[in-house]
């Protein structure tokens, strides 16, 4: 299994995180081919190495049309001084937007002073849905975004599609957001794993005034998250809305780091200077499994006899959507020879407690029975196959010499409807590009 653990001992921002994951051996060029499908325009963004107390990480910079041609006499007159370090510059010039300038903090974090154009939530629900990105992209995009729009509309006493964000408004931000969806796609990680938060202390001034560290967004996001946070003694800001947004929608659980085989590690520099080394870590390998059946899951189990097949359905949507593993109901008969259900949910066990959660506020149930198990499972992967058709997503499961594969339904129900080709059609296609000479039955 594909991990990674994200060691944020100098907190979490957007731009640290994308500089951390392209760190970690992305493909810049087809990183930007993929960042160039969102159809933005008006920005630059520029990948440099960057030394910090002596290590050496990613640096990503997003920076607006009206503030490139000052960028690239900066980088002129460094390069002229002998700093000649490795400069990857993509520019996006189509259209000039007029979005806030950022300052000089960890990143933009939507507390700048000045006025500026502005996206709600549902103008960036829209940018994404018309991109060429793919499905997974997209949803994780829009998850992150609604995240921080609910946090802020709580803040600011508003409606979600009320609030005008100075934070997932801005243009560098989406790019963080959006960028690190595509990081994690071509990386093809199936967990992540997260450290506690580290953040910092005092006040830090933004469009509303002078606010408390953290920020109102950010408190309001850990609010009933479960995630782990420790205060330091640094005058400034270390998790950002975006950051705390990214790794709520990611992290499966919070704490020190698995037992893991470590391949590679990459580090996302930050802006600020916080007298020590201010990076984000993100470690990527494969989980060590001693024991094929050390991996423990919780199984849920409830009988419910007085519900819609609606509303059982929409539970069974939450439970998936927040991260079970399984869920399935079996007809049962119950006392008074009463049809019935019984609602069974496959969790790990961070998660169970919220399992239980939704199964309370979803059903009428009064009681959940749990059960504690271990289980075998075969090596999984996600790998992307090339059709004429487009790519389609295949789940690639291994244990010694035994091998299976499944084409993913919902990217062969996409060619099959624009094509007009059977659905069969398009598994057995798929089927022949990974085991050439398949045939179906």
């Amino acid at each position: 299994m594909k991990v990674l653990y994200f060691d944020c001992f100098s907190g979490i921002s957007g731009d640290m995180t994308l500089g951390a994951l392209i760190d970690l051996g992305i493909d810049t060029e087809l990183f930007k081919s993929e960042l160039d499908k969102l159809n933005l325009a008006g920005y630059e963004i520029v990948i440099s190495r960057k030394e910090k107390n002596g290590i050496w990480g990613t640096d990503v910079h997003v920076i607006l049309n009206e503030e490139y041609d000052e960028h690239r006499k900066k980088v002129m007159e460094h390069m002229k001084h002998g700093h000649d370090h490795e400069h990857d510059h993509h520019h996006h010039t189509h259209e000039h937007h007029n979005y806030h300038e950022k300052h000089g903090h960890n990143e933009h974090h939507g507390h700048h002073s000045h006025t500026h154009n502005a996206r709600n939530l549902k103008d960036i629900e829209e940018l994404i849905d018309s991109s060429d990105l793919s499905r997974k992209v997209k949803e994780f995009s829009k998850k992150v975004f609604g995240e921080i729009a609910r946090a802020e509309a709580k803040v600011h006493n508003k409606g979600i599609n009320e609030v005008h964000f100075h934070e997932v408004g801005a243009i560098d931000s989406i790019v963080d957001i959006v960028g690190t969806a595509i990081c994690l796609d071509l990386l093809g990680i199936d967990k992540v794993f997260s450290s506690p938060l580290r953040e910092g202390t005092g006040f830090i001034r933004c469009q509303h005034g002078m606010l408390p560290v953290p920020v109102p967004a950010v408190m309001e996001i850990l609010a009933n998250s479960k995630i782990p946070i420790v205060t330091e003694d640094i005058n400034t800001e270390l998790v950002t809305p975006t950051g705390i947004g990214v790794i709520k929608c990611l992290a499966s659980s919070f704490g020190n780091m698995p037992a893991m085989i470590i391949e590679k590690i990459g580090y996302g520099m930050g802006k600020r200077d916080t007298g020590r080394l201010n990076a984000l870590r993100i470690v990527m390998g494969t989980l060590f499994e001693e024991d094929k059946l050390s991996e423990e899951i919780a199984v849920l189990e409830t009988n419910i006899d007085d519900m819609s097949s609606e509303i059982l359905g929409y539970t069974m949507e939450c439970l998936l959507e927040n991260g079970a593993l399984d869920v399935y109901y079996t007809p049962i008969y119950m006392k008074k020879n009463r049809p019935a259900v019984m609602l069974t949910v496959l969790t790990d066990r961070q998660r169970e407690e919220k399992m239980a959660d939704i199964i309370f506020r979803e059903t009428s149930t009064l009681g959940i029975r749990k059960t504690c198990m271990k289980r075998y499972c075969m090596d999984r992967e996600i790998r992307k196959i090339s059709t004429e058709y487009g790519d389609v997503r295949v789940k690639v499961a291994l244990k010694g010499e035994i091998q299976k594969f499944a084409p993913e339904y919902e990217d062969c129900k996409e060619i099959a409807r624009r094509t007009g080709m059977t659905l069969s059609s398009v598994y057995d296609l798929v089927r022949e590009k990974v085991c050439p000479g398949f045939k179906a039955n």
